[in-house]
């Protein structure tokens, strides 16, 4: 049986690539998950294949899922409608392969829009007892598939001392407060006292020379 060696290569990173063997009779499903695989994606998110000429112009898509129909399409004329889509599962390999140097679009998590070049390199006989699909060649470190987001650091809890600290400002401040108040009442009463003495002897007093008994003049 033919076996098909594939390069899959990074679109913005031309010198990170792998090359993926396939038998002709496996489905772009089983491509598609090998390729994840081979780069350390998880093979959650949705993808495609676009089968294309020797100038990366897409032809047919082959997708992991079925794509929405638009009601507007059906309205479009023929020529305008988008091209036919097939499914990874229910297509083999061999079905979509027209040219020695078949080339490829492959875009995974069209969010992300990886996009890879995939290029048939060889044409090969089975290998008995060998795992199909295999990565036969890793070359280069492939990028995360999820960027890392720099989130801002958490609020810095204040340390237990501190706040101690805190408390004994506030009580010693408090203190003082009452305590210059308590001082303040007995400086105004004192001065309040004072006062009254004060009145008190100015009525009493009479100037000298003024003293006299009932019925003696000076």
């Amino acid at each position: 049986m033919a076996i098909y060696r594939f390069r899959v290569a990074f679109e913005e990173h031309e010198d990170v690539y792998r090359e993926i063997d396939l038998k002709a009779v496996q489905t772009y499903e089983d491509f598609h998950l090998a390729i994840q695989e081979a780069i350390g994606f998880d093979g959650l998110k949705p993808a495609s294949f676009f089968i294309s000429d020797d100038f990366w112009r897409k032809g047919v898509e082959i997708a992991s899922e079925p794509r929405a129909v638009e009601e507007d399409d059906e309205d479009l004329p023929p020529h305008r409608r988008p091209a036919p889509m097939k499914l990874m599962n229910k297509t083999k390999i061999a079905g979509m392969i027209e040219d020695p140097h078949q080339k490829m679009i492959y875009i995974s998590d069209p969010e992300a829009k990886w996009t890879f070049m995939i290029e048939l390199v060889r044409i090969l006989e089975e290998t008995p007892k060998v795992l199909y699909p295999k990565c036969t060649k890793s070359v280069g470190t492939a990028p995360k598939q999820y960027k890392v987001t720099n989130l801002p650091p958490p609020p810095e809890e204040e340390d237990e001392t501190e706040d101690l600290e805190k408390d004994k400002k506030e009580k010693v401040f408090h203190a003082e407060e009452a305590y210059d108040k308590e001082v303040d009442e007995d400086e105004d009463a004192l001065t309040e006292g004072d006062d009254e003495e004060g009145e008190a002897t100015d009525e009493d007093a009479v100037e000298p020379g003024f003293e006299h008994d009932e019925g003696v003049v000076d």
